[in-house]
């Protein structure tokens, strides 16, 4: 079976417009927390680019963690159903936390994350995700910190990916099939 060939030559969001964006959302972040501790809790895999630059540009005290759901398998799109491959390491009870995470389409798994999390006891739990798209929400999901609002297209680039590829992209990019 020949592999799959495509075309990601067309750029959404720039490298450039990526720094500066994560830079604003460092900045938002150090105000609306100022004089807390901070725990990050990335999803795994895809936040992990987006994490780590996000928490340099965050100016406070702050602790990460990780958390691996699966809810699309090896397809495009979500199934619905959420396993939690790896959980937490560290006990949220009475912290400040963060989730963030790469991409939020139809909302499904991050509700279930949400959700799952809240019943730990945290002083607060709020989402940044670097991309967002509206269209696919099939869910009411309140997403605290917004990178940028995207279209209904397959995006790959900056830990998003396709068949585990692509993450290293250093820009948002949409694929299409050739």
């Amino acid at each position: 079976m020949a592999k799959k060939k495509y075309d990601f030559s067309e750029v959404l969001i720039s490298q450039k417009e990526i720094e500066n964006r994560v830079a604003e959302l460092g900045e938002q972040i150090s105000r609306d927390y100022e004089g807390k501790e901070l725990l990050l809790i990335g999803i795994l895999k895809g936040s992990v680019i987006f994490m780590a630059d996000l928490m340099r540009a965050i100016r406070l005290d702050l602790e990460m963690d990780f958390m691996s759901v699966s809810s699309y398998g090896g397809a495009t799109s979500s199934s619905g159903v959420v396993r939690i491959l790896k959980d937490l390491d560290e006990d949220i009870r009475g912290k400040n936390v963060l989730i963030v995470e790469d991409i939020i389409d139809t909302g499904l798994t991050l509700a279930y994350i949400k959700e799952y999390l809240e019943k730990r006891g945290p002083d607060s739990l709020r989402i940044v995700t670097l991309l967002d798209k509206p269209a696919r929400r099939k869910v009411a999901l309140e997403v605290d910190y917004v990178g940028f609002e995207v279209e209904d297209k397959f995006i790959v680039g900056y830990g998003l990916d396709i068949d585990q590829k692509y993450r290293n992209l250093p820009y948002v990019s949409w694929i299409r099939e050739d």
